[in-house]
């Protein structure tokens, strides 16, 4: 009875330790979702600097604008004041 006993736990460990070797497959799972995040993480941090390269040229054509509006403004000031001392000068000549 014994031996039987002792033959049952030996195949029972057996099992067991053949079973409970079966750790490589999660570890290649795991392995195989972390290059995929790493590489949709690298995608995304692309994505975010051509997004940024795209908001920087946006402000330097704003800016541009800008400042030939402002050029545009100072110009168009300044023949206004022109023409308002030559009116001026027109209404005081006898």
């Amino acid at each position: 009875m014994k031996t039987k006993l002792a033959l049952s736990a030996i195949v029972a460990a057996f099992v067991l330790s053949a079973c409970g070797s079966k750790t490589e497959a999660p570890a290649d799972a795991a392995a195989s979702a972390a290059g995929a995040a790493a590489s949709a993480a690298g995608a995304a941090a692309t994505a975010a600097g051509d997004a940024a390269t795209k908001v920087g040229d946006a402000a330097s054509s704003a800016a541009g604008a800008a400042s030939d509006a402002a050029t545009a403004a100072t110009d168009a000031a300044s023949k206004a004041a022109d023409a308002a001392k030559d009116a001026a000068a027109a209404a005081t000549k006898p």
